[in-house]
């Protein structure tokens, strides 16, 4: 694999001294590092592929079918992450929160397109907002792992689909008509024929723009009466009416069913699906009632609230790029989505400019845009995701490149798993995104030195990112051009950040201008190789056999 020569020096300066809750193996802990949703570094993995903690709950539903490749349960549940987390592998990474597909039961049955039987594994195809479905898990291994995560340091950011419902199957019947449509496919020329239809055929559109009392479907009912807790269901329902004085409209009961998770569980976060495909409005109202059960979580749970940061909530508006700031085109009409309930939105230009620019070229800008058209929100970068085809690395070639410009780009991060340890993209025999979609590398991890190589650069750069919010949410600054140096500041309240980084320098002896970053006779530890150095007038000098240095105050 081709090696990047890196220089990464860096300078924290902080107001006030508490350990940082995770063991640092490269990179000491730093002290009174808030968490900032700006800075974030995510680990987005699909529940059902990340990791087999209970082989027990692999069948359910008698979903038995012989599947296209990768198109079937495959075993990953809530107790493999669990598990991982309690191994250290994500705070080893530097991850800060976690986001899981929707975990909410899917459709019983399966679908055929002409390419085999699908079932609904990677969870956006619900059934049954109200409970999880049981080749994922139980509530009570979500709450284990919210928990878990909570004591690690990690935030839970969950999925929340109130686009549509699963797919029409021979044991799923449709919604009535008063629910959703079904007689219209998108075509996707203008606002109204990206939003009042449905994705592609089979997918019923949540009749999201009305007001109008319905009916619970029957499928639910007799649902909720066999499973013994119909009266329960009624009861909440009717005091989240009473409460809200919403009408009783479809997008009104998905939302009460979602934001249970939070006054539940206590999850950060919602990383909201399809947002293009609903009235932009609805967005607003879904973010004011996660922001209150959020607010009825941490009364109930005064002793595990882990800071003051409000709920967060990322929107998936296909083909966003940073480029447009606050809004999208859809070519008749410009919406604004950051006014609409969120605090950032998935950037899908990242991966080509990450491609077609020069590391100035993409820290600038990216660091102009956040501090001035999108101040005060932010955008979820990525490399690769479970249903982008054109990713920025398809062929795995260039894994470290790829965690160099993702974990040192202003805005957050978002690491698809696997992108840490070059888990293949390209599965012979799969068909359409299947082949992003596979079984996480475990066995390369432990066994291939060259994975172990790969993993160690990610994790090094991630943790190094999550004790220092001026890599995501500071302002750039080039220091020089050659050697590239540059700044990265950011203060709030008593807390200050400064980082000083340098890339494509050489091997070996290394010596930088940092100018007035930090201080003179300031002792440095490098992160990368343990090494330490002082500044001596106003250089930074470090020997090391690597070419990436990260240099911190020696605690």
């Amino acid at each position: 694999m081709k090696k990047y020569a890196i220089i990464f020096i860096a300078v924290i300066l902080v107001a006030s001294c508490k350990e940082n809750k995770q063991e640092m193996a490269s990179t000491k802990p730093i002290k009174e590092v808030p968490f900032v949703w700006e800075n974030a570094n995510i680990y987005f993995l699909l529940t059902d592929r990340f990791n087999n903690g209970d082989s027990s709950n692999d069948v359910n539903f008698n979903r038995v079918k012989e599947t296209s490749k990768l198109r079937g349960f495959e075993g990953g549940d809530i107790i493999g992450i669990t598990k991982k987390i309690e191994e250290g592998y994500f705070s080893d990474l530097g991850i800060n929160a976690i986001w899981l597909t929707p975990i909410v039961e899917q459709i019983h049955g399966d679908v055929d397109e002409g390419t085999g039987a699908t079932y609904g594994f990677h969870g956006y195809w619900a059934k049954d907002w109200t409970t999880l479905d049981p080749n994922f898990g139980t509530k009570e291994d979500l709450k284990n792992l919210v928990e878990i995560a909570h004591k690690n340091g990690i935030r839970i950011v969950l999925d929340a689909v109130i686009n549509h419902t699963g797919p029409v199957t021979e044991i799923d019947p449709v919604w009535p008509s008063d629910w959703v449509r079904t007689d219209v496919q998108c075509s996707y020329k203008d606002y109204e024929s990206t939003v009042m239809c449905t994705l592609v055929k089979n997918l019923p559109d949540i009749r999201t723009e009305s007001n109008e009392n319905v009916e619970l479907p029957k499928q639910l009912i007799e649902k909720w009466k066999a499973e013994g807790r119909y009266d329960q269901e009624i009861k909440e329902l009717d005091e989240f009416f009473a409460r809200t004085g919403y009408p009783k409209a479809p997008r009104f009961y998905i939302m009460k069913w979602l934001t249970d998770y939070i006054s539940e569980f206590g999850i950060d976060g919602y990383r909201a699906d399809t947002v293009k495909h609903t009235e932009e409005g609805i967005w607003g109202e879904f973010k004011n009632e996660c922001e209150y059960a959020f607010e009825q979580w941490k009364l109930s749970n005064p002793t595990k609230i882990l800071d003051d940061n409000k709920f967060y909530m990322v929107g998936e508006v296909y083909n966003y790029n940073i480029g447009g700031g606050q809004f999208y085109d859809f070519g008749d009409k410009k919406v604004n989505y950051f006014k609409n309930g969120f605090n950032g939105l998935i950037n899908f230009e990242f991966k080509w400019n990450a491609a077609q620019n020069t590391y100035e070229e993409l820290f600038s800008r990216y660091s102009n845009i956040l501090n001035d058209q999108l101040k005060g929100f932010g955008v979820l970068n990525y490399v690769s995701s479970h249903d982008d085809g054109s990713p920025f690395d398809k062929d795995r070639t260039k894994p470290y490149e790829s965690a160099t410009k993702l974990l040192l780009c202003p805005g957050a991060s978002q690491v698809y798993y696997g992108d840490e340890s070059a888990r293949t993209l390209i599965i012979e025999g799969t068909v359409g995104d299947a082949t992003l979609r596979s079984n996480m590398n475990w066995d390369a991890i432990e066994n291939n030195q060259e994975t172990k190589n790969v993993l160690g650069h990610w994790q090094k750069l991630g943790k190094f990112r999550n004790n220092h919010p001026s890599i995501g949410a500071g302002v750039h600054k080039m220091l020089s051009e050659s050697p590239y140096v540059f700044t990265r500041t950011y203060s709030k309240d008593s807390f200050s950040d400064t980082v000083v980084i340098g890339l494509d320098l050489n091997e070996g002896k290394k010596e930088l201008k940092i100018e007035n970053a930090f201080e003179e006779g300031a002792i440095l530890t490098d992160a990368y190789s343990q090494k330490e150095a002082k500044v001596l007038n106003g250089i930074v000098t470090i020997d090391s056999p690597f070419s990436i240095v990260l240099l911190e105050i020696k605690n």
